[in-house]
């Protein structure tokens, strides 16, 4: 495979990047407003929140569209100094799904140039659009503005159809052809880790040397070990959020559907009071997060489930958590649990490490860059929760080798943050720009010389 490009560093004596003066941000679906762990927030809500944020503390002003779900909400939020939040009107603002949109695209573009044709000529130097959805709206207005379009999938439906969770649906077909039109437009695309990078080359035929790998981040400041005894401070994470401050605590975080596989950790603990009922009975798992996606047609499946394999006793649920509440669920628990069937990164395992809580994950897409495995926590190979209770099993026991991967797991999430990450992203639009600079130069040239031509 061609080499790609890390979108960090340069060497030295290169040219300077050109660095963006504002840039369109595109988010069709969700918006970085939107609390994550409900209906389609997750990891891409932090992401574009985090990086915005963040360009404009570098002085690169950020204008996010997103799809008016409230009329509540004003027309434009200023979420930071120089980043501002506008909701664009496109169909009914309640009982959308995120499967329905693509009958929006149209009114979404529509609403998008408007907003660009109110500003001078040339007020955007570039698009960022996130997910296939706004890669669509990106590609029409990169055409309309004369502006190059950098595009990050965050998830793949044919990576999904590959690894599709049991009773699941797969992506429709109007998908893949969508993002195979996004991938052969963009000028850009930014993949979360190498496994996503190969996925883009190897399964849609992306050109290499427009693929570049820039790592997510994580809140290093927000997302820390408690000061302090481990002890104490997990005890009281526990007694504020309700837990039982005895006994082990196994963490789930995210939005409930099956891609997640939260089902995977309460069968482990099924099949753990099976094999070992004595540790079973000292175990609480929490699952916090809400419905979404097609975890919406059946809401209360995992209480169900859980009833039927007779743990309820042994499972607590949890709302998503706000503000200091998330670090004090990763803070209070032993081990937190990632058994996704896919995850472009998986940002709830590096927030999890940088706490200092080691994480059990599925060995699957980014989760073996996000977690290093049996130094800050343990990739299972699979989802048979036979196999996630033997392992669940074998570390909560054994308090020395949590307290190595605990200390594994702090060290590594050191290595992302998200400056590094906007770094690496000013690379990569700075390239972009370039190449659509010398792209335009070498045209104007080209028809210069025709027109010579035509004189004689």
């Amino acid at each position: 495979m061609a080499e790609l490009h890390t979108g960090v560093g340069r060497q030295r004596g290169a040219r300077p990047w050109p660095r963006p003066r504002r840039i369109a941000t595109l988010s069709v679906h969700t918006s970085p407003l939107h609390q994550p762990g409900t209906g389609d927030a997750g990891g891409m809500n932090v992401y574009i929140l985090e990086v915005a944020r963040r360009l404009a503390e570098a002085n690169v002003e950020v204008e996010i569209f997103t799809r008016a779900t409230s009329g509540d909400l004003p027309p434009v939020v200023e979420m930071a100094p120089g980043v501002h939040v506008r909701h664009v009107t496109s169909g009914p603002l309640e009982g959308l799904t995120k499967e329905e949109l693509p009958g929006q695209l149209c009114a979404f573009t529509a609403g998008v140039l408007r907003a660009e044709a109110s500003r001078p000529p040339g007020h955007y130097d570039l698009i960022h659009s996130h997910y296939w959805l706004s890669g669509q709206v990106g590609w029409l207005a990169k055409e309309r503005w004369g502006v190059p379009l950098v595009h990050t999938a965050h998830t793949l439906a044919k990576v999904k159809n590959a690894q599709l969770a049991a009773g699941d649906r797969p992506e429709p077909k109007a998908r893949v052809i969508g993002e195979e039109q996004v991938v052969a437009e963009a000028e850009r695309l930014v993949a979360n880790t190498g496994v996503e990078a190969r996925d883009l080359i190897d399964r849609y035929e992306a050109d290499p040397a427009r693929v570049a790998v820039v790592e997510p981040g994580v809140d290093l400041d927000r997302f820390s070990p408690a000061p302090g005894d481990r002890g104490l401070a997990m005890a009281a994470a526990r007694r504020r959020l309700g837990l039982p401050t005895t006994g082990y605590v196994v963490a789930f975080v995210g939005r409930i559907q099956p891609l997640k596989a939260p089902d995977v950790l309460i069968r482990a603990v099924a099949a753990l009071r099976e094999h070992d009922p004595a540790l079973a009975d000292e175990l609480t798992v929490v699952i916090c997060g809400g419905p979404s996606g097609s975890g919406l047609d059946r809401p209360t499946a995992l209480i169900e489930l859980a009833a039927a394999l007779g743990v309820t006793d042994r499972v607590r649920f949890l709302p998503p958590r706000t503000g200091d509440d998330l670090p004090a669920l990763y803070r209070a628990a032993d081990l937190v649990a990632v058994p996704s069937y896919n995850e472009s990164f998986g940002l709830v395992a590096l927030e999890a490490q940088a706490c200092g809580t080691p994480v059990v994950a599925a060995g699957v897409g980014g989760l073996v860059t996000a977690v290093r495995d049996h130094v800050s926590g343990v990739l299972v190979g699979g989802h048979d929760p036979v196999d996630w209770a033997r392992t669940i099993g074998r570390l909560l026991p054994d308090r020395r080798r949590r307290a190595e991967l605990a200390r594994g797991a702090e060290l590594h999430a050191r290595n992302f943050s998200w400056h590094r990450t906007v770094t690496g992203l000013l690379a990569v639009y700075g390239d972009a720009i370039a190449e659509h600079r010398a792209r335009l130069t070498a045209e104007l040239a080209g028809a210069g010389d025709a027109a010579l031509s035509c004189s004689w």
